[in-house]
């Protein structure tokens, strides 16, 4: 995979990129709440009498916890960067006029709709509207 995305191959990887993630929240959720299955189920445990239960929900909670780990791994793979459980967040490594940015996309977002500085985060996301606009972004590949 490329070290840097053009925003177009950014738009392209994402069905990939959608299911991925969506794989990841969707174990997310389930670990969470084999978490709280298992503190609930430990919590009346004692060494003399282990909870049956509660070793299930363990069990679950670290098989899903090693699936979310094998899906960040994946998106690792294709060089993007997953920076977020609550919203699925996702940087595509980029580039306008030579200089280093990350295209943001969230999940659930139609398309790569935002970009922001490497140090600036969720918080400094700006409209890619305004760069296609202002013709800033480089051509189309095909």
């Amino acid at each position: 995979m490329p070290s840097r995305f053009s925003l177009d191959l950014a738009n392209r990887m994402l069905p990939l990129v959608s299911r991925i993630v969506g794989d990841i929240l969707d174990h997310y959720r389930q670990w969470q709440q084999a978490v709280e299955a298992f503190e609930v189920a430990s919590a009346t445990a004692t060494v003399d009498r282990p909870s049956p239960e509660a070793e299930v929900h363990q069990r679950r909670a670290q098989v899903l916890a090693a699936d979310i780990q094998g899906f960040q791994s994946e998106l690792a793979n294709l060089g993007v960067e997953f920076k977020g459980f609550e919203m699925g967040l996702v940087d595509f490594p980029g580039e306008i006029d030579g200089h280093p940015v990350l295209w943001c996309w969230k999940y659930g977002e139609p398309a790569v709709q935002f970009w922001h500085e490497v140090d600036a985060g969720y918080a400094g996301r700006q409209p890619v509207d305004t760069l296609l606009a202002s013709n800033v972004l480089p051509e189309r590949e095909s």
